[in-house]
């Protein structure tokens, strides 16, 4: 019989797999599985009746916008989601919006974040994060990432200016940064923590939810992530100051009455909004999908959990750095080696065995990224490079090699929530 955990713990030493195991596919043996172990995108996998009658019921009232429409009734989709998104999230307020993109650029408006402003964020993050300080005049300073795959919080004070703002600190993967060490350097210095929990809806640190946290936090519904209504967004906040400059500005700048009410009152002037309202159809499947929200996070964590257990006694294996074990999803198990060599000969042999291993993904090396490193912008006089200190910042390779050294060493196999006892074996 082929010993793949001997591979394993070969592989995590350095040894070839044809030293750790002759037959194992990779040397030219029969593989574990006879077709690839693919994980798909969690939330539609849920979707069943009740998700079809929340459609249906926007559908025979025939009010399919946010704030009215024929009846007597009003909508009530979206604000049903919003208060028991924030229920769930343990928040005073929640706020839907039509993306996680939307969702960061609502958050920079509530922060008054703007040109002569600086964001830390994480060189290892979405592309929308970058953009939403960008597109607030702002100006972007990257941080390294450590082998957790999120914000390196020693890296963060270093980076702080007095024109510091904000810290934008993405929960990656499925994995919640470390909050006990990111939110005294934010108190330290004064300045706000926007959570980005776009890739670890339902994952929580230390007991609770992630999204909670923060001064205001943003949540991605797009289809890979865990609840989805094919896209789809919202923030979470305790602050009802910052809950109304949010609702103003994915608005039109006017404040609902709705919204008025659960902040107790208006303290805000009319501004100019964007409109990023939620629609009732988004609405109703996000209403269903929340309130399987625990039954995926159950049924994912299950299956990572299995194989964490069937790989933990193996000696000499690197795991990614998990800051709180009990509360990350699991989306994916990761091991780290020694070199870019060693990572790249595992996902071979695993590639081989159809259960194909790949490095951390769902992000870009923003810093690398050509728009990024260019400066580019909507304008050539757009603020967040035309300071000096804009103009003094170098992005590239060069300002996170620890960043790039990390993500070369390490490869993982995704989970689904679906996958079987057998799959999670073969994993």
């Amino acid at each position: 019989m082929i010993d793949r955990r001997k591979f394993l713990a070969a592989a995590g030493a350095g040894v070839t797999a044809a030293q750790a195991e002759p037959e194992l596919a990779i040397s030219g043996g029969a593989p574990v599985r006879t077709r690839p172990l693919k994980a798909g995108f969690w939330g539609p996998q849920y979707y069943d009746e009740k998700e079809q009658q929340q459609l249906m019921d926007v559908l025979t009232t025939r009010r399919p916008f946010r704030w009215y429409g024929p009846g007597d009734e009003p909508p009530m989709k979206v604000a049903t989601f919003e208060k028991e998104f924030a229920a769930r999230m343990q928040t005073r307020y929640a706020l839907a919006v039509t993306s996680g993109t939307a969702a960061l650029q609502c958050a920079m408006a509530a922060l008054e974040i703007g040109p002569g402003d600086e964001v830390i964020l994480p060189a290892w993050t979405w592309y929308s994060c970058y953009n939403a300080i960008v597109l607030a005049g702002a100006l972007p300073v990257f941080a390294e990432i450590d082998e957790s795959f999120n914000i390196d919080p020693a890296d963060i004070e270093s980076k702080i200016t007095p024109q510091t703002k904000a810290i934008l600190v993405a929960h990656l993967q499925g994995n919640p940064c470390d909050m006990d060490r990111i939110l005294p350097i934010a108190r330290k210095h004064n300045v706000r923590v926007v959570e980005d929990c776009a890739q670890s809806v339902g994952a929580t640190y230390r007991g609770r939810p992630v999204g909670s946290m923060g001064d205001i936090n943003t949540h991605s519904l797009q289809i890979n992530k865990t609840i989805t209504s094919g896209e789809g967004g919202a923030l979470t906040m305790n602050d009802p100051i910052l809950f109304e400059r949010a609702s103003r500005f994915h608005d039109l700048g006017g404040l609902r009455p709705p919204h008025e009410k659960a902040a107790g009152g208006h303290r805000l002037d009319f501004f100019p909004g964007a409109n990023y309202r939620m629609s009732e159809f988004t609405g109703g499947v996000l209403l269903a999908q929340i309130r399987k929200l625990d039954t995926i996070v159950n049924d994912v964590r299950t299956n990572a959990r299995r194989v964490y257990e069937g790989i933990r006694d193996l000696p000499g294996l690197q795991h990614r750095r998990l800051p709180d074990p009990a509360g990350e999803l699991g989306s994916g198990v990761f091991l780290g080696f020694k070199t870019k060599e060693l990572r790249d000969r595992y996902m071979a042999a695993m590639k081989a065995e159809n259960v194909p291993a790949a490095p951390p993904g769902g992000s870009v090396l923003l810093p690398t990224a050509p728009y990024v490193e260019k400066k580019l912008t909507l304008h050539p006089a757009w603020p967040s490079f035309t300071s000096h200190r804009g103009k003094a910042m170098k992005y590239g390779a060069a300002c996170c090699p620890r960043t790039i050294e990390i993500l070369n060493r390490f490869a993982g196999v995704a989970i689904d929530p679906k996958f079987t006892s057998g799959d999670t074996s073969d994993s």
